[in-house]
C-alpha cells in the first residue's frame, strides 16, 4: 500500500506534492584532513576559546543496564569480590582462575559501519583482566613529514604556569639514576632493584603480608567484581534473572576469594551469613591464545577481543566470523607509531579507531621494559602516606603552589581545579614515597566519629571532594574531581586489603562536561605508547629528552621529532613542556587516522505523537515553539539536516524539500510493513529548506487539533526513523504521551495499584519485550542514539521504552501528570529542558575507552551506552551532561609502584564535523594499611557508585535484596573499620570522619523513589529514578539522593559571596528534618531538578510581600512557579542566592512555592530523609539498627 497523499490534516495553503521533484543531493562537502589543514592555525588560537566552548555545566558524573544474578554465598552484598588470582604466565590472560572469577562479557564484535547491522554479539568467557587479546604485529612507518604544531591555549595570565616550568637542564640525566641505585627513607639505604620497571621517581614498595586466611577477608566481604559487562545481549536467550537461594533475609553481595570455590566459601564472621551475589555464567566458551600472542611481553592493554565462540547466534548479526577476522587482520595493520600519520589504511573497526593495545614488535628505537628483578623486601620505603619529606633542593619548584579550589556550586569549574606547573614524575625524588599513617599524625579523615552521639555532622556547605594524598606538584597536575574521580583516593595494594575495607573500588566519570577553559592540541603528532596506547600525560616520566616512559605499561617510548618543538614558548629541546605533559585534561584534534569515514553532517529526526491523548497534554506547542526559538542555535554546520515524523494508528512523513511552496504530508497506513514513501526528501538541509521547516512548526500544533485517534503505532514509527537515518547516523528524539498500542513494540499496562502496596515485592522493573532493546542495537550500530522524551498522565511501561535509549547512548526525560495548562510546573520544566537540550554541544560516532596501570582491571560498566568489546563503549551520541560509572578490581599486587594511573579516551566527531579526541587522566597514590584506604575514602563517589549497583541488583533479583545489600554496605564497612579502633565500648557506633556521611546517604538512597517501599511510588515513577541513577553525573545524582536545604527567610545576616558584581549570600546547611522547619520561617530545598520554597504558618508578612509579591500568607497562590521582581533587599537576596544556585547546572530547575494545603507538600515531606516515613527508619533508628547489625 502505497503512500496516501493527504491534504485533510494541513490548514489552507498547503500544497500536494508536485509531480516531478528533484532529491536533493546526498553529497556533501567534506571537511579536510585535520592533519594539514592550514586553516587551523587561526581557528584554533587562544582567542578561538571563548566564543567557541559554552558556558560550562557544574560538575556533573553517571549510567549502565548491567545485569547481576544471584548465587548462595556469605554476606550478601552490593558487590562481588572477585579474587585475588596470581598470574602464572605473562599475557592478558593471568594465571589459573577458578570458574567463579571468570568475566562472562557479551563482547560485540567489530562490524563494517556501512553495512545494515552491527555485527555477531558473542558469549565469551574471559579472565577479568579488562583489557583483552590483541592482533597481529605491526610496523612502525615513517614518522610524517615534520610539522611544526600549532596549539590553541587560552591567554596565559601573568606568572604563567608555562614560564615556571623545569628548563630541560634540570632534567636529570639518565645515569643518574642508574647510578645512584639507592634512595634514601628514613636514613636507610635500600637498593632500587626495579628501575626500569617502574617510573623513574616512583619507590619500590614491599610486598604486604598476606597471611590472613581468605575466609576472615570474606566474612563481610563487601567489594569485588562483577563478572560480567552490564549491557550485553543476552545472546542466548537465558534469564537474565537468576533464581535466589535465599538463606536468611539480609542481602549483600559476595563473592568468593582467591583459590575458594563457590561451594567452600566460609564466613567465619560472627555474623550469621545471609545469601550472596555470584556471577552466574551466560556460557562458557574457551578463549585460546596463540603462542606468540602468549609470549608477549608485558600485559597488553585495551585491545579487541576476537571471541570464536558464541553461545547462540545473534538475532541482528549481519556479518560473518570470517569477515570479523578479515577486520581484526586490518586492525593489526594500523600505524601504531607515537606519530599519527595520514598514510595509514581506511579502517573499518571501531576497536582500531581509538587504538587499542597492540602487541610489541622490537626495535631499535623502542625498548620493551625487561622481567623485573626480584624486588628487595627489607626496609623499603612505604608508598605514597600522608606527611612527606620535603623535595630535595634540585628538584623543587620555584612556583609558588596555588590552592585548590573547592568543588561546589559557586565556583565553575575551568578546565583544572589544580593549576598545572610541575613538569613530570620523573622530577619527583625518591624521597616522596612518603610516610604511610601509623609514621605521621593522624589526618582529619581518620578521625573517629561517634555517630549515635554526634548529630550534627553536616557540613555548613556541600561536601568536597577529597584531595589525594599526593605531593603538592602533582596534585596540582591531577584531573579535576567534576570530570574524572575514584572511590577511594588511596587505592590498596592488593586485592586482599580492599576486601578488608569492604568499600568498592570504582571511577565516576563525567568526561564530556561544558568547560570554560580546554587545551585543544592541533598538532599533526599525537604522542602515545607504542604498547598500550596510552595517550601522553603529565605523570608519564622522561628518561631523557628522547624517551618516555609510560606510566600504565612502563614501556620506553620514543619522542618524536615534532614534539621537541613548545608552541607555547617557541622553544625546542622540552618535550617535558609541552601542554600534553602540563594538562591532565586535553583535546587532541585527530587526524583521519581516526575516521571510519568522513564525518557526517549533524542530522535530527524528530518523533512525535501526535495522538489524541498527546494533543489533549499540549506539549506539542511547547516543544513547536522551542525549536523555532532554537532553530538557529542547532549544533551543526551548513550540512546540517532534519527531519519529521509523527504517528497515530498511521505514521506521517513530511516533505520538506526545497523548492516546494509549502511542506506536504505523506501517510503510511501499513504499520506492519513499513517504509519510507520519498527517501531523499524527508531529511532536508536545514539552512535550505528554513522557511518551510518553520511552516511546519508552526502548523503543527493546530494540524491535529480534532483527532480521534486514540491508539499509538511508537515501535513503526521507530522503525521508519531507523530506516531514514541509517545512512548518516545522528540523533532521534521521540515524544511519547502513552503505552504504544499498535504494531510492532505494543505493550500492556503491567501496572496493578494493589501490587504497589507491597512492601517488599516490586516486580516488572525489566522490559516486557526485547523490541526496543533490539531497535537501539540496530540503532547504535549505524550511530544513532535515540533520546525518550515521555510525557505521560498514566502508566507507559518506561521500563521497557527506556531500552531505546539505554542502549543506544541517549537520554531519558519524564514528564509524568504532564499537562500543558494543569500542571505549568511540569510544562515551564519541558520549555527549559528544551532550551539545553537543542542548544548543548553534541558528539557522534564516539566510542570511549578507559586504560588504568597494570595490574587494574575494569569489569563493569554503567550508563547508558553499548558495550561493542570487553572495554570500549560505544556512544552514539554524547553529551554534556551524561556520566558513567565502572567498577574495577586489583589483579595483581601494586607493591612495585607507589601510583597508579586512570586514563580515559573519548574519541568523537563534533557537531562541526571535526573528529577529536578528549583525554582526562587521574593520578594516585598506592597504600598498603587499611587506615589509608579508609583515609582517602570518597564518601560520595562511593555511595554513586552503590546506587548504580542497586539499581541492577533491583532488576536481576528483587528490590528487597537491593534494599538489605545497601544496608549491609554500611554494616560491613563500618564494622571493618570499629574492628581497626582500639578501646571501643560494645555502645558506640564510630565511623572515620571520611565516612561519617556513609549511613545517612544510603538511608537517603533507601528513601529515593528508585529504591523506597511503601504504596505511594508508581512504576513508572520509580523506573525513571533508576535510570537517572544510570545515567546523571555524580553532583546531579547526590542532589537527588540528598538535597540541601537552606532556611531563606533570613538571607540580610547570612554571610555572602561576590560573583559577577553579584552579592549572594551563603546560608549554611540545615538536617533534612521537620523539626528544623519552623511556622515562622521559609525554607528552600535543592532536590537538583526542582527547587522547593516552604512557607511556614506564622511567616513574616514582610518576607512575603518583598519577596513573593503578596500581602499575607494566605494570599499567596497554589501553584506559583516564579519570584517576582521586587524592589527591596531581601528579594534581591533570595533571587541572587537561587540564580547562583541554578547557574551551577545545566538544567534549569524549575521552582515550586509549598503551603501546608499544598498537594505538593507530600513531595516535600518524602525529601526529609531525616524523619520516619510510612516504610522508613528515621536516621536515629537507622544507626541503632546498624549498630545492632554489627554488634549481632
Amino acid at each position: 500500500s502505497g503512500p496516501v497523499q493527504s491534504q485533510m490534516h494541513f490548514p489552507s495553503g498547503y500544497g500536494s506534492h508536485p509531480p516531478n521533484y528533484s532529491a536533493p543531493s546526498g553529497h556533501y562537502s567534506q571537511v579536510p584532513n585535520k592533519a594539514a589543514a592550514s586553516h587551523l592555525d587561526n581557528e584554533y588560537r587562544a582567542s578561538y576559546y571563548p566564543t567557541y566552548y559554552s558556558a560550562p555545566a557544574q560538575n556533573i558524573m553517571t549510567p549502565s543496564v548491567g545485569t547481576n544474578v544471584l548465587n548462595t554465598q556469605e554476606s550478601q552484598q552490593l558487590y562481588k569480590t572477585p579474587p585475588h588470582t596470581v598470574g602464572s604466565a605473562e599475557g592478558p590472560i593471568q594465571g589459573a582462575i577458578s570458574s567463579a572469577s571468570y568475566l562472562h562479557t557479551s563482547a560485540q564484535q567489530s562490524y563494517s559501519v556501512f553495512g545494515n547491522h552491527y555485527s555477531t554479539s558473542v558469549s565469551s568467557s574471559v579472565a577479568s583482566q579488562g583489557f583483552p587479546l590483541n592482533s597481529d604485529l605491526y610496523t612502525m612507518p615513517v614518522a610524517s613529514s615534520a610539522m611544526y604544531p600549532n596549539v590553541s591555549y587560552p591567554p596565559a595570565a601573568a606568572g604563567s604556569v608555562y614560564g615556571q616550568a623545569f628548563t630541560s637542564q634540570s632534567l636529570p640525566a639518565v645515569g643518574q639514576f642508574k647510578e645512584t641505585n639507592t634512595f634514601s627513607n628514613q636514613s636507610t639505604s635500600v637498593p632500587h632493584s626495579l628501575q626500569q620497571h617502574v617510573p623513574v621517581g616512583y619507590n619500590s614498595t614491599s610486598a604486604i603480608s598476606s597471611a590472613q586466611s581468605i575466609q576472615d577477608n570474606l566474612s563481610r566481604n563487601l567489594t569485588g567484581s562483577v563478572a560480567q559487562v552490564n549491557n550485553q545481549i543476552n545472546t542466548g536467550g537465558v534469564d537474565s534473572s537468576q533464581s535466589v537461594h535465599s538463606v536468611k533475609p539480609s542481602v549483600p553481595f559476595t563473592k568468593p576469594g582467591a583459590g575458594t570455590s563457590a561451594s567452600s566459601a566460609v564466613n567465619s564472621s560472627v555474623r550469621t551469613p545471609a545469601p550472596s551475589l555470584s556471577s552466574q555464567p551466560r556460557s562458557s566458551p574457551s578463549v585460546t591464545q596463540s603462542p606468540e600472542a602468549a609470549l608477549q611481553e608485558g600485559m597488553q592493554y585495551g585491545g579487541y577481543v576476537n571471541n570464536q565462540a558464541s553461545s547462540a547466534p545473534a538475532p541482528l548479526s549481519s556479518s560473518s566470523d570470517d569477515e570479523e577476522e578479515d577486520e581484526e587482520d586490518e586492525e593489526a595493520a594500523i600505524d601504531s607509531s607515537s606519530t599519527t600519520s595520514s598514510a595509514s589504511p581506511v579502517l573499518n573497526n571501531y576497536d582500531a579507531l581509538e587504538g587499542g593495545g597492540y602487541p610489541e614488535t622490537r626495535s631499535v628505537t623502542s625498548s620493551p621494559v625487561p622481567a623485573p628483578s626480584t624486588p628487595q623486601t627489607s626496609k623499603t620505603s612505604k608508598p605514597f602516606g600522608y606527611g612527606y619529606p620535603t623535595l630535595q633542593p634540585g628538584y623543587q619548584n620555584a612556583a609558588p603552589p596555588t590552592p585548590v579550589q573547592p568543588s561546589n556550586p559557586g565556583h565553575h569549574p575551568g578546565f583544572q581545579h589544580y593549576p598545572q606547573q610541575y613538569p613530570c614524575v620523573n622530577q619527583l625524588s625518591s624521597s616522596l614515597g612518603g610516610l604511610s599513617l601509623q609514621h605521621s599524625q593522624q589526618p582529619e579523615s581518620l578521625r573517629p566519629v561517634n555517630l549515635t552521639q554526634d548529630r550534627n555532622i553536616l557540613p555548613v556547605s556541600s561536601v568536597p571532594a577529597p584531595v589525594p594524598n599526593l605531593n603538592s606538584d602533582l596534585r596540582k597536575l591531577n584531573c579535576s574531581p567534576d570530570s574524572f574521580r575514584c572511590t577511594l583516593t588511596n587505592i590498596p595494594q592488593t586485592q586482599a586489603l580492599l576486601n578488608k575495607a569492604k568499600l568498592p573500588l570504582g571511577l565516576l566519570l563525567h568526561p564530556f562536561r561544558d568547560l570554560t577553559q580546554l587545551p585543544v592540541i592541533t598538532s599533526s603528532t599525537i604522542v602515545r605508547c607504542r604498547s598500550c596506547r596510552t595517550y601522553i600525560n603529565p605523570f608519564v616520566s622522561f628518561i631523557d629528552q628522547r624517551r618516555w616512559k609510560c606510566n600504565l605499561c612502563y614501556r620506553v617510548n620514543d619522542v618524536p621529532e615534532e614534539f621537541m618543538y613548545n608552541p607555547l614558548t617557541r622553544s625546542y629541546g622540552e618535550p617535558h613542556k609541552r601542554p600534553e605533559v602540563q594538562n591532565s585534561t586535553v583535546e587532541f584534534i585527530a587526524s583521519s587516522d581516526y575516521m571510519l569515514r568522513p564525518p557526517q553532517p549533524a542530522v535530527y529526526l524528530f518523533v512525535l505523537d501526535v495522538s489524541h491523548n498527546a494533543v489533549e497534554a499540549g506539549y506539542l506547542t511547547i516543544v513547536c515553539q522551542s525549536l523555532l526559538e532554537n532553530l538557529d542555535k542547532l549544533p551543526g554546520d551548513s550540512r546540517t539536516r532534519i527531519g519529521f515524523i509523527t504517528f497515530d494508528s498511521t505514521v506521517q512523513f513530511y516533505n520538506l524539500q526545497e523548492g516546494l511552496s509549502q511542506p506536504q504530508m505523506l501517510i503510511v497506513s501499513d504499520i506492519d510493513d513499513i517504509f519510507l514513501p520519498t527517501p531523499d526528501s524527508l531529511l532536508v538541509n536545514l539552512h535550505e529548506s528554513k522557511e518551510l521547516i518553520k511552516d511546519l512548526l508552526n502548523a503543527l500544533p493546530n494540524m491535529f487539533t480534532n483527532t480521534r485517534e486514540t491508539h499509538s503505532a511508537l515501535g513503526p514509527a521507530l522503525q521508519a526513523a531507523f530506516k531514514l537515518m541509517s545512512p548518516t547516523g545522528g540523533r532521534i528524539s521521540v515524544f511519547q504521551t502513552q503505552l504504544p498500542s499498535l504494531g510492532a513494540g505494543l505493550l500492556h499496562s503491567r501496572e496493578d495499584p494493589n501490587q504497589r502496596s507491597s512492601t517488599k515485592v516490586v516486580q516488572h522493573l525489566g522490559p516486557a519485550t526485547d523490541f526496543y532493546k533490539k531497535l537501539a542495537l540496530d540503532c547504535s550500530g549505524q550511530q544513532t542514539a535515540v533520546d525518550l522524551f515521555l510525557l505521560s498522565s498514566q502508566y507507559s511501561d518506561l521500563a521497557s521504552l527506556a531500552c531505546m535509549s539505554k542502549y543506544s547512548a541517549g537520554c531519558i526525560y519524564y514528564y509524568p501528570s504532564f499537562h500543558r495548562n494543569h500542571n505549568p510546573a511540569q510544562a515551564e520544566k519541558l520549555q527549559k529542558d528544551l532550551k539545553r537540550y537543542l542548544t548543548r554541544k553534541i558528539g557522534f560516532e564516539a566510542v570511549m575507552r578507559i586504560r588504568c596501570t597494570k595490574g587494574l582491571s575494569i569489569h563493569t560498566f554503567h550508563g547508558n551506552f553499548f558495550v561493542r568489546s570487553t572495554d570500549l563503549l560505544s556512544l552514539a551520541n554524547v553529551n554534556p551532561d551524561a556520566g558513567f560509572a565502572v567498577q574495577m578490581s586489583i589483579e595483581e599486587s601494586l607493591t612495585d609502584t607507589s601510583l597508579v594511573c586512570f586514563q580515559t579516551a573519548l574519541l568523537y566527531t563534533s557537531s562541526k564535523g571535526e573528529r577529536r579526541i578528549r583525554v582526562h587522566t587521574l593520578c594516585l597514590p598506592v597504600v598498603s594499611s587499611l587506615a589509608d584506604v579508609y583515609a582517602g575514602a570518597d564518601v560520595q563517589a562511593v555511595v554513586c557508585l552503590l546506587a548504580n549497583m542497586a539499581v541492577d541488583r533491583s532488576v536481576s533479583s528483587s528490590l528487597a535484596d537491593a534494599r538489605d545489600a545497601l544496608v549491609n554496605a554500611v554494616v560491613d564497612s563500618l564494622a571493618a573499620y570499629m574492628s581497626t579502633v582500639s578501646n571501643l565500648q560494645q555502645s558506640m557506633l564510630v565511623a572515620p570522619n571520611s565516612l561519617k556521611l556513609f549511613p545517612l546517604y544510603i538511608l537517603a538512597l533507601l528513601k529515593q523513589k528508585a529504591f523506597r517501599t511503601g504504596t505511594s511510588t508508581r512504576l513508572d515513577d520509580r523506573v525513571y529514578a533508576m535510570c537517572q541513577m544510570k545515567s546523571q553525573p555524580l553532583v546531579h545524582l547526590m542532589k537527588m539522593i540528598h538535597p540541601n536545604l537552606y532556611r531563606i527567610d533570613k538571607l540580610i545576616d547570612e554571610s555572602t559571596i561576590h560573583v559577577n558584581d553579584r552579592v549572594v549570600p551563603q546560608p549554611p546547611l540545615q538536617k533534612l528534618s521537620a523539626e528544623k522547619l519552623t511556622r515562622e520561617g521559609a525554607f528552600l530545598m535543592d532536590c537538583g531538578s526542582i527547587f522547593y520554597i516552604w512557607i511556614g504558618k506564622n511567616c513574616d508578612n514582610n518576607f512575603i510581600k518583598d519577596v513573593l509579591g503578596y500581602p499575607n500568607y494566605a494570599s499567596v497562590p497554589q501553584k506559583m512557579t516564579q519570584l517576582p521582581e521586587v524592589d527591596a533587599l531581601s528579594s534581591e537576596r533570595t533571587r541572587s542566592f537561587i540564580s547562583w544556585l541554578r547557574d551551577s547546572r545545566p538544567l534549569s530547575p524549575v521552582l515550586q512555592v509549598i503551603k501546608d494545603e499544598n498537594p505538593a507538600k507530600t513531595d516535600f515531606f518524602q525529601h526529609l530523609i531525616e524523619d520516619r516515613t510510612e516504610a522508613a527508619f528515621s536516621y536515629y533508628e537507622f544507626l541503632l539498627n546498624i549498630q545492632q547489625q554489627i554488634c549481632k
